[in-house]
């Protein structure tokens, strides 16, 4: 994967997770929302950079076999 692509892969992530923590914060408080939704995109960033690393070894290991 190119630069661009992987950073707006994990952009992705990070934005739906802020989505969503945002989403169930603001069922309690406007105040948890804000905090949700800051936990939220940290958590989807995380699991945008580990998606992205699997598909990266994927992709170097899928050359090395060719």
């Amino acid at each position: 994967m190119d630069r661009l692509t992987r950073a707006v892969s994990r952009a992705k992530y990070a934005a739906v997770g802020a989505a969503v923590g945002a989403g169930l914060g603001g069922l309690v408080s406007r105040n948890a929302a804000s905090t949700g939704g800051a936990l939220g995109g940290l958590v989807g960033a995380v699991l945008g950079e580990t998606s992205v690393g699997v598909a990266d070894t994927y992709t170097d290991l899928k050359e090395r076999v060719k």
